[in-house]
């Protein structure tokens, strides 16, 4: 996944003449199926998220800063959540529907209803914190729906976030930078999607996690490779 023309240019006219001036590199993950630029190679710290319905699954974080921007891309592996609420209901007291689930689609230990809310349970967590929200909006990149949040924080940084879902793994793109900066939207539209073979992939129509994949490709009459 590469910068557009523009918006490469755009991007070294915000660095150019400062210390901060230096190139971003194209950083693919094949573990995570994932693209994306970052000003530095990225930390990557093994980690834990807890879900919705309170499953501790297994995430990878991908960080860099840059001066006081900081830049983070977060993967949390869904691919247990049955499993996982399954068994943790069984610690339940009594099989009722506020502890057991099992009724209806909710699935037992509340698992479907946690794999299906994961990208709204992510984008609350960031409404949650002490910070001004400026903007709440349906995304898609490379035809994978998702949320983005633009939370101005009491420091007066600006944080640009992203939330989407592909092949049973949420994905959390975050940038923050500090008051008077531009803000990071070239970091969070620089990402994209891999396959099983590491290629990069899209859909010809909408993607969603609740329901199969669509076709592989461009939309039809589409052949500028941007999202």
């Amino acid at each position: 996944m590469r910068f557009t023309p523009l918006a490469a240019a755009t991007l070294t006219l915000i660095l150019s003449g400062s210390a901060l001036a230096q190139e971003w590199i194209e950083f693919t993950s094949r573990e995570d199926r994932f693209t994306g630029n970052f000003p530095s190679q990225p930390k990557v710290t093994q980690t834990t998220y807890q879900s919705q319905y309170g499953a501790v699954l297994p995430a990878r974080v991908y960080s860099a800063e840059q001066g006081r921007s900081r830049y983070s891309m977060t993967v949390v592996d869904y691919g247990q959540i049955e499993k996982i609420l399954t068994e943790k209901a069984r610690s339940c007291p009594s099989r009722t529907e506020g502890c057991f689930g099992g009724t209806g689609f909710s699935g037992v230990g509340h698992w479907r209803l946690d794999y299906h809310g994961a990208l709204l349970y992510a984008t609350w967590k960031f409404m949650e914190r002490d910070a001004k929200v400026t903007q709440l909006s349906w995304s898609t990149t490379y035809s994978v729906g998702g949320h983005q949040v633009h939370l101005t924080n009491r420091d007066g940084s600006r944080t640009m976030a992203a939330v989407y879902m592909h092949n049973q793994k949420l994905y959390i793109i975050e940038g923050t930078v500090p008051a008077g900066y531009p803000e990071p939207g070239l970091f969070q539209q620089s990402f994209g999607w891999l396959d099983e073979n590491g290629k990069e992939v899209r859909y010809q129509s909408l993607y969603h996690h609740a329901f199969p994949a669509p076709p592989r490709g461009a939309p039809p009459g589409q052949e500028n490779p941007g999202n």
